[in-house]
């Protein structure tokens, strides 16, 4: 992982295979046939991580085909713990895709019994200037309660960190303890990194690129945070720089 200073609930991924993969995302080369591959990629690393830094584990004792013909053929070590829930959350405003290969995912390794997908229908809401004030929820689809389960938000563009926060809000007015949040992102600003640290406190948050491309020299010479008032991702309409420029539109193809 990236060093930064951002505290330890930020987690930013510094791995050449994801960096790549992300470079290829943003690529104004890239259009909506081969776009969506690309972010289930993405998303299976980022949930890779995610599972193994996030989720308890448990010591097993499990057969193999072999095991039938040979007594000492059993696996022994740790394993992602199959009792263990998991909620991932689909928030429509950033399209379906990335919590649908989460949960795709996530069902290769845990039993699907225990593994939810969710849906929030949000959309932004904007001041005269442009600038996001909040997050309208237009509605939901929640499975109901969340204790003990580890809640997951795929939100692939961190702008401003109001999706995430807003989520986390729905989640808490259900009452009752998960084990906890993970907001997943592809990019994220500082900005985000801030609204969802300060306004969520205990959140993990988990990016494979911090976008900072308007910050000042020094702090893009400098360990993310070092200057963070001088840190800045986000145009004056609040889309990320250098971003992926409209990926939510590239996914959906909305232009038809």
């Amino acid at each position: 992982m990236l060093a930064h200073h951002y505290g330890p609930d930020v987690h930013l991924f510094d791995d050449p295979y994801l960096t790549t993969l992300l470079a290829r995302i943003s690529s104004p080369d890239t259009g909506t046939a081969g776009l969506p591959a690309l972010v289930r990629t993405a998303y299976r690393r980022l949930l890779q991580d995610v599972l193994s830094r996030e989720f308890p584990r448990r010591t097993v004792r499990s057969p193999t085909r072999m095991t039938a013909n040979e007594p000492k053929a059993f696996l022994h070590g740790e394993q992602l713990c199959h009792e263990t829930r998991l909620v991932i959350c689909a928030v429509i405003r950033a399209g379906i895709l990335p919590a649908q290969a989460c949960y795709e995912a996530a069902t290769e390794v845990l039993p699907p019994a225990n593994v939810r997908l969710d849906f929030l229908n949000m959309s932004r809401v904007v001041d005269e200037h442009h600038q996001v004030t909040g997050v309208r929820l237009d509605g939901s689809k929640l499975g109901g309660a969340i204790d003990g389960a580890l809640v997951l938000i795929p939100d692939p563009m961190g702008a401003t960190g109001a999706t995430v926060c807003r989520a986390v809000d729905v989640y808490r007015e259900l009452g009752g303890t998960p084990r906890g949040f993970v907001a997943a992102h592809l990019m994220v600003t500082p900005e985000a990194v801030h609204r969802v640290t300060n306004a969520a406190p205990g959140v993990r948050l988990y990016a494979g690129r911090l976008d900072r491309g308007l910050s000042s020299p020094r702090a893009l010479a400098s360990a993310p945070g070092t200057w963070p008032d001088e840190e800045r991702g986000l145009n004056d309409v609040q889309y990320i720089v250098p971003g992926a420029g409209g990926l939510g539109e590239l996914l959906t193809n909305s232009w038809v």
